[in-house]
């Protein structure tokens, strides 16, 4: 009796702390990170006791909401690695990664606070994430997926770059549209081969972009200006007149 009174203590145990994560991971969302903790206790349908006995303190609290929400990440990673060839699970990942940063709102917040409080549960998802999101990028960088320049820092900030850029677009679908739009500038292209200024940014090379109108002969870019449409005065002047003639 008493080992059967002591399991179904510890699974209410178990079901409060979920309850209270899951509470703080929707209160913070919504209503930042000073939201009090007689809120979330509110929410989980929970005495704020209870919530300290899990907890000891807010700060124990934000790094067990973001600690989760990068585990429920990688577990994604995983297994989408598992059950779709490496490009499209890289690919997948990172739009999982991007919604859920989405959705999580002032959660991002948490990596901002002050950073002398102990987080070894948040390192250990930190690294275990970190190692997924790898193992994906270069596995898909094997398969001729992904661009062989991209690095795992460049995954994370176009990520975190994408998800702040959802979270301020008005309509989700259009939004969405935009981030695999950008997400696409780490597939490899005929004409992306290597990294390079804009081309009027400093530093722009000259390179074949378009031909001439008239006579098809290779254009080269201006650094500044307009984009160039003919070879010379001449072809310019002829379809002029072809123009005035019609």
């Amino acid at each position: 009796m008493t080992a059967a009174t002591g399991d179904g203590d510890r699974a209410d145990a178990r079901r409060n702390r979920a309850k209270v994560l899951s509470a703080a991971g929707e209160a913070f969302a919504e209503q930042g990170l000073g939201v009090p903790i007689g809120e979330i206790a509110r929410r989980a349908g929970v005495g704020a006791g209870t919530v300290y006995r899990h907890f000891p303190s807010k700060q124990a609290l934000l790094e067990a909401v973001f600690a989760q929400h990068l585990n429920d990440m990688t577990t994604s990673g995983e297994q989408r690695a598992a059950r779709s060839e490496p490009t499209e699970a890289f690919f997948g990942f990172l739009l999982d990664a991007v919604e859920k940063s989405h959705k999580g709102g002032h959660l991002c917040d948490v990596a901002a606070v002050d950073a002398s409080w102990p987080r070894p549960v948040l390192t250990a998802s930190v690294l275990r994430f970190r190692q997924v999101l790898t193992a994906l990028l270069h596995a898909a960088q094997r398969a001729g997926g992904v661009r062989a320049d991209i690095d795992p820092d460049d995954v994370v900030a176009l990520t975190v770059g994408c998800a702040s850029m959802l979270a301020a677009h008005r309509d989700r679908s259009a939004g969405l549209g935009l981030v695999r739009l950008i997400l696409d500038g780490l597939r490899p292209s005929a004409d992306v081969t290597e990294r390079q200024g804009f081309r009027d940014g400093p530093g722009a090379r000259r390179e074949t972009l378009a031909r001439c109108e008239e006579c098809g002969a290779a254009l080269t870019a201006r650094p500044t200006g307009r984009p160039i449409r003919y070879c010379g005065a001449t072809c310019r002047q002829r379809t002029r007149r072809r123009r005035l003639a019609g």
